[in-house]
């Protein structure tokens, strides 16, 4: 199963996350919150696998996220 640890303001940011997190070996996904809306305004979801997700919020935090 797969739970949101992060929601980020932008895709750049989102990628940003996506990208440290794979750099240290997690499964990663990343979905835009609204459908209907500009990339550059949107919200962005990041998801890990719940079994993970312990760790992922210790390296989020690490990382100053």
């Amino acid at each position: 199963m797969w739970v949101v640890v992060y929601m980020a303001q932008n895709k750049a940011r989102a990628d940003h996350i996506k990208s440290i997190l794979m750099k240290e070996g997690f499964l990663v996904k990343v979905k835009a919150v609204y459908k209907n809306v500009a990339a550059e305004e949107n919200f962005y979801e990041i998801y890990v696998p719940q079994s993970e997700a312990q760790e992922v919020h210790t390296i989020l935090m690490e990382n100053g996220f």
